[in-house]
């Protein structure tokens, strides 16, 4: 019995040192330019933060904002897929790892058996016991070549991969719902743009109508003064079904119905976002989730070369159990009623096209990884890019756009006083309230686009996956579950 104690243990000390065939694992080289591209725009300013540690509810200030973030990152179905998928793969890593350790079983059986006078070999009936009890352990490979440590590895590597999309997720949502929220706020002021100008409009063709009725102007003026108050009525129905359609957006990312306190009125009401700069190095490009994401998939197809590569050496089984035995219940436990087994098995691969076919296909879909790594970087890339390229140039949009907006209206109001006294005709008028309208609409809609970039921007970088800064300031990169492996 101590033999086979001691048989056991040398078997799980072997178990534990097993060496690992998957290849040392490089990062790859990111293929994007090191810095980002100069765009002639001023630099931000010197109290701009770095996204990665900027907690969403430091960058979005607007409180009825961080109320329907923090209900859509407890309601958001999307969201809650993916924490399920992150525990899934959890237990699944568990389950693989679990593979390096023996499973011990404890058993129990007893007997009674009778043999007739024929097969006895005493000439007479016989009746037989039998009654023992042992604890083994039954198959269990050990793991000289690392092949179970491989899909171990590769296991871990997938969880950490789910860890990372589901961070990826929720930094999609908080982005998506700000906005939204901000398309909600857009549309609400373009609408009361519209009510505005229907008001104006409408004022327009009542003194129009009047200066008709006493013969001043031509019956052509009136209708033309009835294109702009029905085109302004079809634009109010118009916003009005797009602010519908915005809260219902709005409604489904949140997970629930948004109480009609929460939104916003108009953009101009929404509090300003934190200015946060890029840094000057490509770099943090690496503190996406999704980049995270990317490498641990490329981890586990590493990992998984080496489990295929391990299948092409011999495998070495255990089968032990220890117990003792009795034809008699009352003697089981005494001395001498010790019994025990050892049996291990070696099987050697002799010919197995299959196995090579299979490792080749583990070293293409490392190849592929990398691959789809490499484009998750260049993706990232581009996405910065696109956005500095808009905050480059947006606040010189909104600046000449406001220009063009003053001049529009003072434009009307030049063309409506001359109008009234006769000097031009009613045409003039028309032009210029078409142009203050869609000046004025435009405006509205490049103030968005400022603040949904600066948004986008922060997502881009890496900011949203958590919900407060974070404390030590070199800490840049979202913390990663723990692995063997350094990153």
């Amino acid at each position: 019995m101590n033999k086979s104690v001691l048989l056991l243990l040398v078997g799980i000390a072997a178990g534990q040192t097993g060496c690992s065939m998957a290849p040392k694992y490089t990062r790859p080289e990111a293929p994007v330019p090191a810095e980002w591209p100069a765009y002639e725009a001023a630099p931000p300013t010197a109290n701009a933060s770095d996204a990665a540690l900027v907690g969403w509810q430091e960058f979005f200030a607007d409180q009825k904002l961080q109320r329907i973030i923090a209900a859509a990152l407890k309601n958001n179905r999307d969201l809650r897929l993916a924490a399920l998928n992150v525990e899934r793969a959890r237990a699944l890593y568990g389950v693989q790892r679990a593979e390096l350790f023996p499973v011990f079983d404890a058993s129990a059986i007893a007997g009674r058996e009778r043999l007739p006078a024929d097969l006895s070999g005493a000439g007479k009936p016989l009746t037989m016991n039998q009654f023992g009890a042992s604890l083994g352990l039954t198959s269990w490979e050990i793991d000289f070549f690392g092949r179970i440590r491989s899909l171990a590895d590769r296991a871990l590597e997938e969880y950490m991969a789910t860890e990372q999309a589901r961070r990826g997720t929720q930094i999609l949502l908080v982005s998506e719902v700000a906005t939204a929220y901000l398309t909600l706020a857009a549309d609400r002021e373009t609408l009361n743009l519209a009510r505005t100008t229907l008001e104006a409009q409408q004022a327009a063709y009542d003194l129009v109508k009047r200066r008709l009725d006493r013969g001043y102007v031509p019956e052509l003026d009136l209708f033309r003064a009835q294109t702009q108050v029905d085109a302004a009525r079809r634009d109010i129905a118009r916003y009005t079904q797009q602010v519908a359609q915005d809260k219902n957006a709005l409604d489904l990312l949140a997970g629930a119905p948004v109480p009609d306190d929460l939104l916003p009125a108009e953009l101009g009401g929404v509090s300003p976002l934190k200015e946060i700069s890029p840094g000057v190095s490509s770099e943090v490009l690496l503190s996406r989730p999704d980049i995270y994401e990317a490498e641990a998939l490329l981890k586990a197809a590493n990992a998984n070369i080496g489990a295929a590569r391990a299948t092409l050496f011999p495998r070495i089984s255990l089968t032990a159990a220890i117990g003792v035995g009795s034809t008699d219940l009352s003697h089981l436990f005494k001395s001498g009623s010790g019994a025990w087994n050892f049996t291990p098995q070696a099987v050697a691969p002799i010919f197995d096209a299959r196995a090579w076919s299979a490792l080749k296909v583990t070293e293409v879909d490392k190849q592929s990884a990398v691959a789809q790594y490499e484009k998750a970087i260049q993706t990232a890339f581009r996405e910065v890019a696109d956005a500095l390229a808009v905050r480059s140039t947006v606040d010189q949009q909104v600046s000449a756009q406001e220009s063009l907006v003053h001049a529009a209206a003072e434009t009307h109001r030049l063309s409506s006083t001359r109008y009234v006294k006769g000097i031009d005709n009613y045409l003039s008028v028309l032009d210029a309230q078409q142009a203050l309208y869609g000046a004025q609409q435009r405006l509205v809609a490049i103030r968005w686009g400022k603040l949904a970039n600066q948004v986008r921007l922060y997502a881009v970088l890496g900011g949203g996956w958590q919900s407060e800064p974070a404390a030590p300031a070199e800490s840049a990169a979202p913390a990663a579950p723990a692995a063997p492996a350094t990153r």
